[in-house]
């Protein structure tokens, strides 16, 4: 045949358009990033067209694949493309910008003004409204991946056919060896190799530790509010997840005792998700105590302890553990970069078998080749230095946005707890505040608030915005601050 069956009507766009050079101290994720938000807001790049893929567009501007990944995630979180998997990138039919440039000096672009004007593309679908101070990951702009793709290629050349041939569904011993000797220094745990399971991230973790530990009739108490993933990972073992309020410790040992029946117990002692509380030692003393007493569990998700700011983070509950009652979940996406897909966990010893067997059966095993060179990378010093660098960089986004809020109409009524860790922290807003007319103002201006109330199940708190900071510039910390300054003026 000389014509294909079908022929899509959507042509990629072609970004080969002269680019811009990097401005001064400019990440090269910042500069991908502000590349093709110019051309959305200008009309170069019209609504519904398709993006090159990661890959095609890392090539031609010469930039890690990674570097583009993350410039896509941010223009797909603040609404100006969408998308599913599978089916490309598209530039959104609504530029969420609009409403911000009408009230800054200038304006916005003619050429944006007739885009917000124009007739929706039908195949496209709508774009969710861009979430302000959403974003609560690792910037991959800061990662060194030159010295992480020269490991790659080491790590493929000295990898044996056997190793390719044959998984260790526990995991790389060399690797498990360095994830066993940094949780010594780093968290004061101390455990062996054979006590480390390679995974691929803290949700797997909460898996397998449900999968193994629980059956349909079990119970099994996580933090109200708390991490959102949780509550339905363990709803897929049993009928019985039981949210318990937390007070201003973290997890309410107190509240816990009244439940019956308890097999696992999900919390984040470190820094409470989403509050930031950090649960002193002796609640954790009283809920290692309480779980020994009873027979159950303790999942410790220990997901973003490497990012303290103002002084160093107590050892992890899994360090105070003498009854081996903790599964201690860990993940280097939230250091490194999201893609890579490797955590751990330090499980007890009665249930490094079942864990090993467990990730047999599911198939969840690791590249090798990755776990070669994460090894690495532990063992040189790499990626100490990764995060130290890191860390500086977050604590200065993280002062830029204690700038921002004490800026904020109502601020002097206002507090903050969380903000001494981690990649995001709660800003409590006045008492008084009308927390669904506040939403609502959001929506109609086509941004969208990260509540406290979203991460709560049962439990009523005041109202509180969870204000994410760790994957955004400054300028877009000072961008995205004076329009929550305008919805709450």
């Amino acid at each position: 045949m000389s014509k294909p069956l079908s022929v899509s009507k959507r042509q990629e766009s072609s970004l080969d358009l002269p680019v811009d050079a990097p401005r001064p101290a400019e990440s090269k994720q910042a500069w991908v990033y502000r590349q093709i938000q110019e051309r959305i807001l200008t009309g170069a790049l019209a609504s519904g067209a398709r993006l090159p893929s990661t890959r095609n567009l890392a090539l031609r501007w010469q930039v890690s694949r990674s570097t583009v990944e993350a410039a896509y995630d941010q223009l797909a979180s603040e609404g100006y493309t969408a998308g599913a998997v599978g089916s490309g990138t598209y530039v959104s039919a609504v530029i969420p910008d609009n409403f911000f440039h009408r009230g800054l000096p200038g304006g916005l672009p003619e050429a944006a003004k007739r885009l917000d004007s124009a007739p929706r593309a039908k195949s496209v679908p709508p774009a969710a409204p861009a979430g302000l101070f959403s974003a609560r990951t690792a910037d991959a702009s800061l990662f060194p991946m030159a010295t992480w793709r020269k490991g790659l290629m080491a790590s493929a050349q000295r990898v044996t056919p056997d190793q390719l041939a044959n998984e260790e569904s526990q995991g790389w011993r060399p690797l498990r060896e360095q994830i066993a000797r940094y949780l010594g220094t780093a968290r004061g745990i101390s455990c062996g190799a054979d006590q480390v399971v390679v995974l691929t991230g803290i949700r797997d973790g909460l898996d397998l530790s449900a999968r193994i530990l629980l059956s349909r009739q079990d119970k099994v108490l996580v933090e109200d509010p708390g991490y959102l993933n949780g509550g339905p990972i363990f709803g897929q073992f049993t009928s019985k997840v039981v949210p318990i309020p937390i007070d201003e410790h973290g997890f309410s040992v107190a509240r816990a005792r009244r439940q019956s029946g308890v097999k696992l117990i999900h919390v984040t002692p470190a820094h409470q998700s989403p509050t930031g509380v950090t649960m002193p030692v002796s609640r954790r003393l009283e809920l290692l105590a309480w779980a020994e007493q009873t027979g159950s569990w303790i999942v410790e998700d220990d997901y973003d302890s490497e990012f303290n700011y103002d002084s160093a983070p107590l050892p992890a509950l899994k360090s105070l553990d003498t009854a081996d009652r903790v599964i201690h979940c860990g993940s280097f996406n939230k250091t490194m970069f999201n893609a890579l897909r490797i955590g751990y966990a330090v499980v007890p010893e009665q249930w490094v078998a079942a864990f090993t067997r467990a990730r047999h059966t599911t198939g969840r095993s690791n590249s090798i080749i990755e776990q070669m060179t994460l090894a690495a990378f532990l063992e040189d010093g790499s990626f100490a230095r990764h995060v130290r660098k890191a860390r500086s960089i977050y604590a200065r986004r993280r002062d830029a946005v204690m700038q921002a809020l004490a800026l904020m109409p109502g601020a002097q009524n206002a507090s903050v707890t969380g903000e001494d860790a981690g990649f995001h922290l709660v800003w409590w807003l006045p008492p008084a505040t009308d927390m669904a007319a506040l939403q609502e103002q959001a929506r109609k201006a086509g941004v969208a608030l990260i509540t406290v109330a979203d991460f709560c199940r049962k439990v009523s708190l005041p109202p509180g915005l969870v204000i994410g900071y760790s994957g955004l510039q400054e300028s877009e910390i000072e961008r995205q601050g004076a329009v929550l300054r305008a919805l709450l003026a």
